[in-house]
């Protein structure tokens, strides 16, 4: 089992989801968070204060699922969020050593 965590921008959930989808992925949890990379962020003006921004709003997307999908999994997140734009984000795979389905007891190793 892998577990997939790819932070994306908001505007990109739903391109992400459908191309999810379309390879018979759907069980995920998606998490609004704030963060900064190479992005670094931007400087702007409110009722005359400069105020500098550098954590941006990004969604974060977890994905549980077996060897044989995560290609899938990453063809899929990169089709969906990739603008070309500096601030996409990143998709990170992490080995899961052991996973416990709460409903059935049902366990994976």
């Amino acid at each position: 089992m892998k577990l997939i965590i790819a932070y994306i921008r908001p505007e990109c959930l739903t391109p992400v989801k459908q191309a999810l989808y379309a390879k018979g992925i759907y069980s995920m949890s998606v998490t609004n968070i704030l963060g900064s990379g190479r992005q670094a962020g931007f400087t702007e003006t409110y009722r005359g204060v400069v105020m500098e921004v550098n954590l941006l709003k990004k969604l974060r997307i977890e994905i549980g699922l077996s060897e044989e999908k995560v290609d899938a999994a990453l063809e899929a997140i990169k089709y969906g969020a990739q603008t070309g734009k500096e601030g996409d984000g990143v998709i990170f795979v992490q080995d899961l050593g052991r996973t416990v389905r709460i409903r059935t007891g049902e366990e994976s190793l």
